[in-house]
C-alpha cells in the first residue's frame, strides 16, 4: 500500500469513527422515549443500509437456518446495547457513558474462551482490575440513587451486551459482508421494537426527525460502514486503538454541543480504562 493510500485509508476510518462519535450526544440530545429511537435508527438505517448493499451489488442470501437464528440473537444483543447505551446517556452525560461503555473490549477478552478456542490469558484479570479501578474514579459516589452511577453501571451493562453480539458473530458468521450483516441486524431489531410504538409515547418525531436521520444515516449507517471496511486495509488492533478514540470524540462533541464539561475525576477514570483498551488492541494483533 502506497504512503498516500495509507494516509486516505486512515483519514476514512478515523472519519467513520467521528461519524460513530455522534452517538453520545444524538443520544443524550434526542428528546424521546429511548426503544422508540432506537426503533426509527433502526429502520431508517435499515433502509439506507439496504440501498448500499443494491447499489454495491452485495449478496444478501443468507446460507443456513443456523445462521438465521445467529443473526437474530446478535440483533437481539445489539438492541440491548443500544437502548442500555442511551438510557446511560440520559442518567448520566455523555463521558461516562461512552467511557463506561468502552469496557467492553476488556469484557470481550474475558468472555471469548468461552466462545471459542482461544485460552484463557491471565494478563485479562490484571487489565480488567484497571478496568474496575478506572469505574470507582469515574463514579462520583457509590450511592444506587445517584443517577449518574445508574448510568454507568447501564454502560457496563451495555458493554456486555455489544461483547456478547460480536463473539456471536464472530464465532458463527465469518463468511459475510459487514455490511449485510449490519442490515439484517437492524432490521430485525426494527421488528422486535414495534411493540414500542404502540405503548410509547411517539409525536415528538415531528419536532426530532432531523436528529434521528443524523443518527440513523451519519451514525449507524455511514459511520460503521466506513469503519467495517476500513478492516480491509488496517489490522484489527489498529482499527480497534482508533476505534478507542469515539469516547474522546464523544466528549468533544459532547463539549461543543451540549455545553458537558468533564470532571477531572472522568478524565483520570476514562484514561486508565483507554488505557486497557489500547494495550488489549496492541497485544491482541492480527
Amino acid at each position: 500500500m502506497s504512503n498516500k493510500n495509507h494516509l486516505n485509508h486512515l483519514l476514512w476510518l478515523t472519519i467513520g469513527t467521528i461519524f460513530i462519535s455522534t452517538s453520545g450526544a444524538l443520544g443524550k440530545y434526542i428528546d424521546m422515549p429511548t426503544p422508540v429511537i432506537i426503533w426509527w435508527r433502526s429502520i431508517l438505517a435499515a433502509i439506507f443500509l439496504l440501498f448500499f448493499c443494491l447499489y454495491k451489488r452485495i449478496n444478501l442470501k443468507i446460507y443456513n437456518r443456523k445462521d438465521r437464528w445467529t443473526f437474530l440473537l446478535a440483533s437481539f444483543f445489539m438492541g440491548a446495547h443500544w437502548i442500555t447505551y442511551f438510557y446511560a446517556l440520559k442518567l448520566s452525560n455523555v463521558a461516562l457513558g461512552m467511557l463506561s461503555l468502552f469496557t467492553f473490549p476488556v469484557i470481550t477478552a474475558l468472555l471469548e474462551p468461552l466462545f471459542s478456542k482461544v485460552k484463557f490469558d491471565p494478563i485479562h484479570i490484571i487489565l480488567s482490575i484497571l478496568v474496575l479501578i478506572g469505574i470507582y474514579i469515574l463514579a462520583p459516589e457509590f450511592d444506587l440513587k445517584s443517577s449518574q452511577l445508574q448510568g454507568i453501571l447501564l454502560g457496563l451493562l451495555s458493554a456486555l451486551c455489544y461483547a456478547l453480539r460480536i463473539l456471536i458473530l464472530k464465532t458463527h458468521v465469518v463468511k459475510y459482508n459487514g455490511t449485510m450483516l449490519m442490515f439484517y441486524q437492524v432490521t430485525l431489531l426494527a421488528v422486535i421494537l414495534i411493540p414500542a410504538l404502540f405503548f410509547m409515547d411517539t409525536t415528538n418525531i415531528t419536532t426530532q426527525y432531523p436528529y434521528v436521520i443524523l443518527l440513523a444515516l451519519l451514525t449507524t449507517a455511514i459511520g460503521h460502514t466506513l469503519f467495517v471496511n476500513s478492516l480491509k486495509y488496517f489490522k484489527a488492533s489498529t482499527a480497534s486503538i482508533i476505534g478507542s478514540s469515539q469516547p474522546i470524540f464523544g466528549i468533544i462533541i459532547a463539549y461543543f454541543f451540549l455545553n458537558e464539561i468533564p470532571t477531572i475525576h472522568t478524565f483520570v477514570g476514562g484514561s486508565l480504562i483507554l488505557m486497557t483498551v489500547a494495550i488489549e488492541s496492541i497485544r491482541s494483533k492480527t
